[in-house]
């Protein structure tokens, strides 16, 4: 197990060296989506549309963020549970997305596209939203407003602490445990 620092966009050189176990710092730009966002993104896609933002080197936070207490950028971001946009995530993988952020495991159609595509899933610590949501200085809607929590945001993020589930080699934390912490 390795400690990386790492700063959006990732490139094809972050990924690779990284391995399931590893801890990650992130700093950046990332960007929320849940299923509904999802769905979005892809009839977007499908009609031929531009996207809210850049899918190239990009990190997508499954999360429906809290709104911000005054004085914060946002409120408890804790992550939700992956599955949801499992039937989306090969596609994005396969225009760029080269991460993806949440708990819970992945389908074999979802990590046979991080390997085909050079892409990683990271764990975030689920029922740590108030905790996650320090390390977030910025939070702004870019996307389908009317979704609520539920919105694309753009998020800068200081060292947001993640652990590598799935690898871009096929490894995956969960079915490997590490107990040398």
């Amino acid at each position: 197990m390795a400690t990386y620092n790492l700063t959006t966009p990732l490139t094809d050189e972050d990924i690779v060296q990284l391995k399931a176990g590893d801890v990650v710092n992130l700093t950046g730009t990332i960007y929320t989506a849940r299923d509904a966002a999802h769905k979005k993104l892809i009839e977007a896609l499908d009609k031929g549309e531009t996207l809210p933002f850049e899918l190239e080197g990009s990190v997508i936070y499954y999360v429906g963020p809290a709104p911000a207490p005054p004085g914060c950028a946002i409120g408890s971001a804790g992550p939700t549970t992956s599955g949801r946009m499992d039937v989306y995530a090969p596609r994005l993988h396969s225009l760029g997305v080269k991460a993806s952020i949440g708990k819970g495991k992945r389908t074999q159609e979802v990590r046979d596209a991080m390997v085909q595509y050079k892409g990683v899933y990271f764990g975030a610590t689920g029922g740590a939203g108030a905790l996650l949501s320090q390390r977030i200085t910025e939070s702004e809607v870019i996307a389908y407003d009317e979704l609520g929590p539920e919105a694309i945001r753009k998020l800068t993020v200081k060292d947001f602490p993640l652990l590598v589930v799935n690898d871009a080699h096929g490894a995956e934390q969960y079915a490997t445990p590490n107990y040398e912490l």
